[in-house]
């Protein structure tokens, strides 16, 4: 039995499930169209999740991570597997509908930093998927996406944390260091609170990594600079808006500072928004 069937029996794939749907197998009629499509793709989300940290989540969807360039026909693939398709926000996600379930295809992040590239797919990590010869997010990008989440209805701190508890000795230090590149603060911070979280288990963090970057830190000027820039909305799209709206900051998201325009980023403001 499959790990989705295990959290909702309505996903059992076996006989005798009192006709309710079978979500099993719509996500497994998913993955085979779109390798049938020729698209590479990877498997994240509570999936992988529970693969490398043993996080079981109740879900109604399925995370999968394609190159930009491969949206289109993933989206045809999933068409002809039965989905109705759309793509709320073009900078980074779409998505794909069918009966009361949904599969995000995400092909970047939502402050633009995280784009799916080779890299990804290079690491990415064997695994069947509901019977479907598939591969995993690296445990390196779940480390590196989840730790931009803070938004005040969804914190994934603690994911990271539950991620390097469970599979910290997994990690590819100098790669995931790579990937931060200049919000390398941001890594810290999280690895910070792995020694607050779980004081047993500070000796998962290498003693290199927590000494390069806290030499990074001393390295740093202290004087303030002159360009005013809030970095607080590459963490959260809602929380720092008033920074850039009302105060005159800078949006770290923005070029050139950042990789997306004001166009990109109008939908993904808009919702939250229009709450």
């Amino acid at each position: 039995m499959y790990w989705f069937a295990r959290m909702d029996p309505s996903l059992d794939t076996s006989n005798g499930n009192n006709g309710k749907p079978d979500h099993a197998a719509l996500y497994k009629g998913a993955l085979e169209s779109i390798q049938a499509e020729g698209v590479e793709m990877l498997v994240g989300g509570a999936y992988a999740l529970r693969h490398y940290a043993g996080v079981v989540r109740d879900t109604k969807d399925l995370d999968l991570f394609v190159r930009p360039k491969d949206l289109s026909p993933t989206l045809t693939a999933l068409e002809k597997a039965g989905f109705r398709t759309n793509v709320p926000y073009p900078h980074w996600l779409a998505k794909g509908f069918a009966e009361d379930r949904f599969i995000d295809v995400i092909f970047s992040s939502g402050n633009g930093l995280c784009v799916v590239d080779d890299e990804w797919f290079e690491n990415g990590v064997a695994a069947d998927v509901l019977g479907v010869d598939a591969r995993l997010v690296p445990i390196e990008e779940m480390i590196w996406t989840k730790s931009f989440v803070m938004e005040r209805e969804r914190f994934d701190g603690a994911d990271v944390a539950h991620l390097l508890l469970a599979s910290g000795e997994q990690v590819h230090w100098p790669r995931l260091l790579e990937r931060f590149g200049d919000n390398w603060r941001v890594l810290f911070a999280h690895l910070a609170l792995f020694g607050f979280i779980y004081p047993h288990a500070r000796e998962m963090i290498p003693g290199w990594v927590l000494q390069e970057l806290s030499e990074r830190v001393q390295m740093e000027p202290t004087a303030a600079t002159a360009l005013r820039v809030c970095r607080g909305t590459l963490l959260s799209r809602e929380q720092f808006l008033r920074d850039v709206r009302e105060e005159g900051y800078l949006d770290a998201r923005l070029k050139p500072l950042g990789a997306l325009t004001t166009s990109q980023l109008a939908p993904w403001s808009a919702e939250v928004e229009g709450r």
